[in-house]
């Protein structure tokens, strides 16, 4: 895996990788500064079922699992859990059709974020 142009400064932004599983998670476990699993995906909805085997493959890779941290693309729910299963961050996406809508769904992440603070 190679990539242009390369980082500038030092410390180089991380690099967090996404990708289908196994693949995109050995390939994080072994090069990245993170992996991204995406929720949606059919195939592996359930990302806490693959997070064990992540930390397997860091291992395998001489790499400590704490080193390659966990953010979830696709947060809708699941966040207390993802919270106790170590996950470090979450992506969230909004309907961008209508700032009415929008706003109170800001509202409520923002309660949600506060919540899991606590």
């Amino acid at each position: 895996m190679m990539t242009w142009p390369k980082p500038v400064q030092k410390p180089h932004p991380p690099i967090i990788v996404g990708g289908a599983f196994p693949y995109g998670a050995r390939r994080a476990s072994r090069y990245g500064d993170g992996w991204m699993p995406h929720r949606t995906r059919s195939q592996y909805a359930d990302v806490q079922a693959l997070l064990p085997k992540f930390r397997e493959m860091a291992n395998e890779a001489s790499r400590d699992p704490a080193s390659v941290p966990i953010t979830i693309w696709g947060a809708k729910e699941k966040l207390k859990r993802d919270r106790d299963d170590g996950v470090s961050g979450l992506v969230v996406s909004f309907d961008s059709g209508k700032a009415d809508a929008i706003l109170p769904e800001l509202d409520r992440w923002a309660t949600l974020i506060r919540q899991l603070g606590s």
